[in-house]
């Protein structure tokens, strides 16, 4: 990590991701980049389903391979870039017939290296294989949910799955969540874990690299008024008051409660549900 002389009182906390001797380019390939307005946590219809998400620097997005259906071509690292839009770090990989593709890249992973998608590669950092291949205790990133449905699963900086069993046609995957999950064992995924492990050590520092990064202000639920929030009036400063944490809206959050849809189409795939508040370990 990065630290600073604290010339100011932001700059004492402040802290960044050490770029240099890692990052190999400072400007993405233009062909596998395009413009576009970002989402900001609004749904299909324009309503706002995430709050305090918007505004931020202008980005450009690096489509990104997740599919993976570039089976037994070898490919190499050209260059190891930033992306704005993910916390991993990405690269820029040439294919033995030419094709250049963006991919997220797994730790201790540098320009030169290669690494090939196929049945019958070798178990080893970086690889796509099937998931059946990779023995109990391995870790795993840009793991699928179905066959050849795309990587979905591990894909944050210095996320990992970790293989605990195999049972029936499925393989038994702890998530970072904590929560074992079944997984087709037809499913790829990636060999290693996903680069860039300190990015959650990143201090923000000020208010203002927070809406750089296109995070609104929040306000606390307990300093509004009883019609706007149900932690909302009281005199003076006040705990919530209720026995459940709750949402704007009254629904429970966090806190130890279990929040998942109870009819979710994936619950007969969880082993073991994550854990959750302190308990989480």
């Amino acid at each position: 990590m990065k630290t600073y002389r604290p010339v100011t009182s932001s700059r004492r906390a402040m802290t960044t991701v050490t770029y240099r001797g890692v990052i190999t380019a400072s400007e993405p390939q233009k062909s596998l980049t395009h413009g576009g307005k970002r989402d900001v946590g609004r749904n299909k219809d324009g309503r706002i389903t995430v709050r305090h998400k918007g505004s931020g620097n202008k980005r450009s997005y690096r489509e990104i391979d997740f599919m993976y259906n570039k089976k037994d071509i070898p490919a190499k690292i050209v260059s190891v870039e930033y992306d704005p839009n993910r916390s991993g770090f990405i690269g820029l990989v040439n294919y033995a017939d030419g094709e250049k593709r963006y991919v997220l890249l797994p730790k201790s992973m540098k320009v030169g290296d290669t690494f090939i998608v196929s049945k019958d590669a070798e178990v080893k950092v970086g690889n796509r294989v099937l998931i059946k291949k990779i023995p109990v205790g391995g870790f795993v990133y840009n793991v699928e949910i179905r066959p050849d449905g795309g990587a979905k699963l591990c894909r944050s900086a210095g996320n990992y799955g970790q293989i605990v069993a195999y049972e029936g046609g499925f393989v038994h995957v702890k998530l970072p969540s904590t929560e074992i999950r079944k997984v087709s064992e037809n499913a790829w995924a990636s060999v290693g874990e996903v680069s860039n492990e300190e990015n959650w050590l990143v201090n923000y520092g000020k208010a203002g690299r927070s809406r750089w990064m296109g995070i609104r202000p929040k306000v606390r639920a307990s300093a509004m008024n009883p019609v706007d929030h149900p932690y909302g009036g009281g005199e003076g400063r006040q705990g919530r008051g209720l026995r459940f944490a709750k949402t704007l809206w009254g629904q429970h959050v966090g806190k130890g409660q279990k929040t998942r849809t109870p009819k979710k189409y994936s619950n007969h795939l969880i082993v073991s549900r994550r854990k959750v508040g302190k308990a989480k370990k």
